[in-house]
């Protein structure tokens, strides 16, 4: 019997619509959590907004709004990308939810409790944009090396901090499983990054400095540090502490728990929220998977450039499937791609209007015109096995190009064979023949269309219709004459996560 699966991705931070870098690493979780469901496995699939901290207070200030309404603004855009994306998530966790609120402090009580929590008085240089002090190895020209523009603050104030350094030797032990983190190279990251000595870090913040927080536990002259407070969210949404409904047992203790997440979040995800799970005496998660960056014309995406990438809009242009076929097939799982709108359009054309959707109209409409029933699907046309055994190790490209090449042996098979034209035949022999290579190219869709079914969902089911109807489907990819042609600007200013 299969253990429960648990997957979940980061939370965004709600200053901004939503961009194409967290729609890239929600579809990689989409696509695993389909594949596994798939496979027979119990699933839970979690995301969320995560909605405290500074950065958050500062724009609620500048627009004239309390935090909870500028919370509630963004969290509603983020939850729009379940419908234009097709997502198929079973939690939206938001961190000023009370059961997460509780879960938080719950978690400060547990570490507390363990003698993992201290305060003390600190003198550092503050970076707004990662809302954290920063140490020496962090700056660079007097700089947060993440955020060369914003002038890091001189704080001095008094802060709890969490003992992070008591369990660099139960942290190495953990990142030492090669499955701890996926890709390799980011799992020496962690290793390297432990080696080189872990400092204690600030958990909490002054409220006369930041009141848009959650209170710390008996100390109402203090609240918690924005990641302590977020990195919670991955059990808070399973009912942890209470766990009412046995979730947290079921996928978390007992199933098989995988996190993603940007490749910049190794040191918040499999160290400092390791070592919370160590403290609280949770199990740590048995994966994390760190996929790479998407640039745009080779240059990072930002507001000032105004190269940033909306998927709403991507979706609005092209539909859902398309737009999730370029993050999976288009963009390394884990190293960082660059993406254009001139380059989505050629994707788009020239393998789902040319590639996919030109074999499924081809076969459909020799089979509508030459079949009297449907075919009938046999064993003989398997699935592609190396599908699943990509998708199972996060290679969701090579998956996709997988299934791509065999929609190009079928397109080789019908221009090699040509049956539309052998079916017409006065040759008996060779009419037979063309229509066995109809059945099997029918038989070919059907499997495709299997394969798709994690990636591109809604493509899947109106292939597989098509062939248990035997109907000729409404074109799957319409043509678009040019990339800006027709609906709103695809490229929007809005970034994602400030603090990374």
């Amino acid at each position: 019997m299969k253990k429960p699966f648990y997957l979940t991705t980061t939370l965004p931070y709600v200053n901004s619509d939503p961009h194409i870098g967290f729609a890239l690493e929600i579809v990689q979780a989409d696509a695993l959590a389909r594949a596994k469901r798939l496979s027979g496995s119990e699933v839970f699939f979690s995301t969320g907004t995560d909605e405290h901290g500074q950065k958050i207070f500062d724009a609620a200030t500048k627009a004239g709004q309390t935090p909870q309404e500028y919370s509630d603004h963004y969290a509603a855009e983020f939850e729009k990308l379940k419908k234009a994306l097709n997502l198929s998530y079973d939690a939206f966790v938001r961190t000023t939810n009370d059961s997460h609120i509780q879960a938080a402090q719950e978690m400060w009580r547990r570490c507390e409790a363990k003698g993992d929590i201290y305060k003390k008085s600190y003198d550092g240089l503050y970076c707004t944009g990662c809302e954290a002090f920063k140490t020496e190895k962090e700056i660079a020209d007097g700089h947060c090396i993440a955020h060369a523009n914003i002038e890091l603050q001189k704080v001095s104030e008094e802060n709890y901090f969490f003992r992070f350094s008591k369990y660099a030797d139960q942290l190495l032990e953990y990142v030492s499983r090669p499955a701890s983190i996926i890709p390799e190279w980011k799992r020496e990251e962690a290793i390297n990054f432990i080696k080189n000595g872990l400092e204690d870090f600030s958990i909490s913040r002054e409220k006369k400095r930041l009141s848009w927080g959650i209170p710390v536990p008996g100390d109402e002259e203090q609240v918690m540090y924005v990641w302590f407070d977020a990195l919670t969210n991955y059990i808070s949404t399973l009912g942890w502490p209470h766990d009412k409904n046995g979730n947290f047992k079921k996928f978390w203790e007992e199933g098989e728990t995988v996190q993603v997440a940007g490749k910049d979040q190794v040191r918040f995800q499999s160290l400092m929220w390791q070592a919370m799970l160590i403290s609280a005496d949770i199990k740590n998660t048995d994966t994390v998977f760190y996929h790479g960056f998407i640039t745009s014309g080779g240059q990072k995406m930002s507001k000032s450039l105004g190269n940033v990438i909306n998927p709403l809009n991507l979706v609005e242009k092209y539909g859902t499937d398309a737009v999730r076929y370029v993050l999976l097939r288009h963009i390394s799982p884990t190293e960082d791609s660059d993406l254009t709108l001139e380059a989505i359009h050629e994707h788009y054309t020239a393998n789902l209007v040319n590639g996919l959707g030109n074999l499924v109209s081809r076969v459909m409409q020799m089979a509508t015109t030459h079949l009297q029933e449907p075919v009938e699907i046999t064993g003989e046309t398997k699935s592609d096995t190396r599908v699943v055994a990509y998708t199972n190790t996060f290679e969701f490209n090579h998956a996709m190009n997988a299934i791509w090449e065999r929609i190009g042996h079928n397109d080789a098979l019908i221009a090699d064979q040509k049956p539309f034209s052998g079916i017409k035949s006065n040759d008996p022999a060779v009419a037979e023949e063309s229509l066995l290579i109809i059945k099997k190219l029918v038989r070919e869709l059907n499997a495709i269309a299997i394969d798709l079914k994690p990636f591109l969902p809604e493509t899947s089911s109106k292939i597989i219709e098509a062939v248990k109807a035997n109907k000729k489907p409404d074109n799957l990819f319409p043509r678009l004459a040019e990339a800006y042609a027709g609906g709103p600007r695809l490229a929007e200013t809005g970034v994602g996560d400030p603090r990374l």
